[in-house]
């Protein structure tokens, strides 16, 4: 299990039931999730939320508001900032846990000697993408959502980061790839941050499990002949970390000399000092 403990303006501060009490920044919210099937003893620290998400028996949800006062604040990790508001997917706009691997590519482009080109797919609201070129990278950061990229733009001048070069792209990722194959422009690293479940450009609906592969396969074309790193996050619960290891393998691993890994990334919870799952992420590494 990878995880960071460098988190200051947020932390988990204990589960269950189904259900985790966080704390981003100032505000206290209970929040869904899959991973807590356990039903430990809530203590009075989970009357103190701020707001509460509810799922709906016919899908979808709303927040419960008890003593929140703002939309949206600002927390930091680091040198980076982000806007944080609650909306109607139970969502934050920021997934923590992501941050061990903002460290791990950080480290990776500054330690490379070069300058990296970053190709950052279903980029959401721009954690890696700013990881990134904070670290010196040039980042192209594709997402569908054209709210979401404008949470990124946001997110950028947060954190004075507006001179980088960043390439903002609202489009269908596989199309946007494709189109890059067509046009010769590579990379020398590449995120990919998927959902499990998600519509294709025709409306079609699609599981992680039955295109990550053609994904990554056809991902892989627009790696340079001396690419850095390649990594993939995946949140279903179905798709084992090693099965998306298997999949770097058998594509990025067949074409270059590296280190492949995954696991488990999670987050650390204050009540109890263990750490709770949160996804996965597979990682091929130049040697």
């Amino acid at each position: 299990m990878r995880y960071t403990k460098n988190w200051k303006e947020f932390e988990v501060l204990d589960t269950s039931a189904g259900e985790k009490l966080e704390r981003w920044g100032d505000s206290l919210l209970i929040r869904p999730d899959p991973q807590v099937i356990w039903n430990t003893p809530k203590n009075e620290m989970w009357k103190r939320a701020d707001a509460r998400y509810y799922r709906s028996a016919q899908g979808g949800g709303k927040w419960m508001t008890y003593h929140l006062t703002q939309n949206e604040w600002v927390i930091s990790y680091g040198d980076l900032r982000f806007k944080i508001s609650p909306t109607g997917f139970k969502h934050t706009g920021l997934f923590p846990e992501q941050a061990v691997n903002w460290d791990l590519f950080m480290d990776l482009i500054k330690n490379s000697g070069r300058k990296i080109r970053v190709l950052n797919l279903f980029a959401y609201t721009g954690g890696a993408t700013l990881a990134c070129a904070l670290a010196g990278a040039e980042v192209c950061h594709v997402d569908a959502s054209k709210g979401m990229v404008a949470w990124a733009k946001e997110n950028q001048k947060l954190s004075g980061l507006s001179d980088r070069p960043i390439r903002w792209i609202v489009d269908d990722c596989k199309k946007f790839v494709e189109r890059e194959i067509r046009r010769g422009s590579l990379y020398d690293a590449v995120i990919m941050d998927p959902p499990s479940y998600g519509r294709g450009p025709g409306g079609e609906i699609w599981k992680l499990e039955d295109s990550v592969y053609d994904l990554v396969e056809l991902t892989s074309k627009v790696l340079t002949d001396n690419p850095l790193f390649m990594a993939i996050n995946s949140y279903t619960t179905g798709l084992s970390p090693s099965v998306m290891e298997y999949i770097l393998g058998v594509t990025v691993g067949g074409k270059y000399k590296g280190e492949i890994s995954a696991s488990d990334i999670g987050l650390p919870v204050k009540r109890t000092g263990l750490i709770l799952p949160c996804g996965s992420t597979a990682l091929w590494i130049a040697k």
